[in-house]
């Protein structure tokens, strides 16, 4: 019964999202790309990881990610309220916004990585192939099909896909989320709550914490949307794109940690399926599918993304074809020599330096026109960037 209301859920979504009169409106279409990039393959492994590692705590942990994820966002649409208003006032601005297009490049890089080492593990996670050499092989495999199709065709056919991709992940999530609140009434039924000890405490938790950023990360995606949408609209809907995905990941988080028992749980990357066995035994399939077509998808856009910004910030000396090289070079030697987890502290690193530059963008630029208070306030999200850059921590 549990799996067919599931589906029914899944079903309505899927048709709302589809639906003319949310599909064509602009505020929506300007969410969704910001909205599905923040829970997209973090929303796969951030459950288990904050469980696992900070018990009862991780409502709280998560609350602390989507807060400073949202400071972060703000320095970023200071920037793009600026930027549309008021040309940079200094040749050190210029500069600087160069770096950051350099530093979101590397970003993208690890990021790809990531999104397809999920793909790799989630592709084989229900066959009898399930291991990490077969996952890398997947992997590569793919990294070998994007650079093939980038050299040969473009990127064009792939990025089709998008859409109908995140209007499938974020209809799973929803039937997810259904299915998590019922589990917790009937935990909650029995009196069988649980508030579990954290594992990971002191500096090593405010660490891992800094590791995790990346999972929380995609609001940025706004900034680079003026092509299609003025200033107001962009920062209209990269606030709304992190309310709603706040709501969603606090609630999902809260669910988790108390009604599901995680104490025999094996910490991977796919240890979100054998968890939500327990809920009801159609979710780890529709869990794979989301995550398949997220991270392809995921991975094309940054991918894409990465080329284009290595190009424009070379004027043209490294070619986009160049750079999917490289990228896929990396990937691929991240892939054989990392695991999931520390590639997820390398991308969350590379973008808290990314969000680190951004604030001082923002503050140079409020000192500029005066605002005392939003000078200081950016300068220590700055600090606060650098910090996590350096000493963000993988799961152990």
């Amino acid at each position: 019964m549990l799996n067919a209301l599931i589906l029914a859920v899944v079903v309505f979504f899927g048709a709302m999202l589809i639906w003319p009169r949310v599909a064509n409106s602009a505020v929506w279409r300007a969410t969704i790309t910001p909205l599905a990039s923040i829970i997209g393959s973090g929303f796969l492994v951030l459950g288990p990881i904050l469980d696992v590692s900070y018990g009862g705590y991780a409502p709280f942990v998560m609350i602390g990610l989507c807060t400073i994820a949202y400071l972060f966002g703000n320095a970023i649409r200071f920037n793009i309220a600026e930027i549309e208003a008021h040309a940079a006032p200094s040749t050190l601005l210029v500069w600087l916004e160069t770096v950051a297009s350099v530093v979101l490049a590397f970003a993208f890089i690890v990021s790809v990585a990531y999104y397809l080492n999920l793909f790799g593990a989630f592709g084989v996670s229900l066959t009898d192939l399930d291991d990490s050499f077969h996952a890398n092989l997947l992997t590569t495999a793919v990294f070998v099909l994007i650079l093939f199709t980038g050299w040969a065709r473009g990127y064009s056919a792939l990025e089709r896909m998008e859409q109908v991709s995140v209007g499938l992940k974020l209809a799973i999530i929803a039937g997810l989320i259904f299915g998590l609140v019922v589990h917790f009434g009937e935990v909650t039924g029995k009196d069988a709550l649980q508030f579990d000890q954290p594992q990971v405490t002191g500096w090593a938790g405010i660490a891992l914490m800094a590791g995790l950023i990346v999972t929380v990360q995609g609001f940025e995606t706004s900034r680079y949307l003026g092509a299609n949408y003025d200033a107001p609209m962009r920062i209209r809907s990269m606030r709304l794109a992190q309310w709603i995905s706040t709501g969603i990941y606090c609630l999902y988080i809260a669910l988790l940690t108390y009604a599901i028992d995680s104490d025999t749980l094996s910490l991977d990357e796919t240890a979100i399926i054998d968890l939500m066995q327990v809920v009801a035994p159609i979710l780890p399939l529709l869990l794979v599918v989301a995550a398949l077509s997220a991270q392809f998808s995921a991975a094309i856009a940054d991918t894409s993304g990465s080329g284009g910004l290595i190009s424009e910030v070379s004027k043209g000396l490294v070619t986009e074809k160049l750079a999917y090289t490289f990228l896929v070079g990396v990937g691929i030697f991240l892939t054989w020599t990392a695991n999931i987890f520390e590639i997820i502290s390398y991308a969350s690193r590379a973008f808290a330096l990314y969000y680190a530059i951004q604030a001082a963008i923002a503050s140079i630029r409020a000192a500029h026109r005066g605002y005392s208070g939003k000078t200081v306030f950016f300068a220590l999200l700055a600090v606060l960037g650098g910090a996590i850059a350096l000493f963000g921590a993988p799961v152990e």
